[in-house]
């Protein structure tokens, strides 16, 4: 079973750059995003519409091109979870984490026994179908997943320490949107209440040997997270990116005629 270089990485103290895609899921996009150095990229479910095929369509695009696929499920359940890591998706993000248990049941569902209680299926997408050893690839697989938890709630905010702590979570992901809506400063970014609930998050990550996780739309903003200890961040969303590069083109040469 192919590894996960970007868990492996991550678990070394290294910094992992990546990206999110909503919109483009295309057959030569996980190679595009290798060419351009990306070491990850999260697909969306919760928010674009897309379904198991269409992530099951990208693991198989990713293969051979060193880009570790993931994906963002759209809610806490074995049922969205499971299937997900059967496409062959090596890593899965759930929103809305917010307890302990709500993290250590996520932690369960996304490996196998003894250390949770994924169901057992071999000779499938996940494992390049290749078949052998169960009891071999389950241990790979344990090893290759990576789970993050979206804190983007004020109880997940305020039981941040010990979602970090739960056995099994590997990235504690800042929703910033959510999380400023759910505080009541919403998008007030540069807000005491916000940048302290970032260092919350980053100093219970480093308390319990975890990675703090966040979406940067821009290089500025991106070196001020890492600045602030998160070690792993995605750059941009595939339709921002497109639609924002596409704009400063045509508006440059609209400003060239006149």
């Amino acid at each position: 079973m192919r590894g996960n270089p970007v868990r492996a990485k991550l678990r070394k103290g290294g910094t992992v750059f990546g990206h999110m895609a909503f919109e483009f899921f295309t057959p030569g996009l996980c190679q595009i995003m290798a060419n351009a150095g990306a070491e990850f990229c999260i697909f969306d479910t919760e928010h674009s519409g897309g379904g198991i095929e269409t992530l099951k369509q990208q693991a198989a695009f990713a293969r051979g091109t060193g880009l570790v696929p993931m994906a963002r499920v759209p809610g806490s359940h074995y049922h969205l979870i499971a299937p997900v890591l059967d496409a062959g998706m090596m890593g899965i993000m759930v929103p809305m984490v917010e307890t302990a248990q709500q993290a250590a049941d996520i932690a369960k569902w996304c490996r196998y026994r003894p250390q949770g209680v994924r169901g057992l299926a071999f000779g499938m997408a996940h494992d390049d179908y290749a078949g052998g050893d169960h009891i071999k690839a389950m241990k790979e697989a344990n090893e290759r997943t990576l789970v993050i938890a979206l804190i983007e709630t004020a109880a997940g905010l305020q039981n941040v320490e010990a979602i970090m702590a739960t056995p099994g979570i590997d990235v504690g992901w800042i929703g910033h949107y959510d999380l400023t809506n759910a505080l009541g400063i919403d998008g007030e970014f540069d807000h005491p209440r916000y940048k302290a609930a970032a260092k919350a998050l980053v100093q219970a990550c480093e308390r319990n040997g975890k990675v703090a996780g966040f979406l940067c739309g821009d290089m500025k903003t991106g070196r001020q997270y890492l600045d602030w200890g998160f070690r792993a961040l995605a750059y941009g969303v595939d339709s921002g990116l497109y639609q924002g590069a596409l704009k400063a083109g045509i508006d440059g040469l609209r400003g060239r005629k006149g």
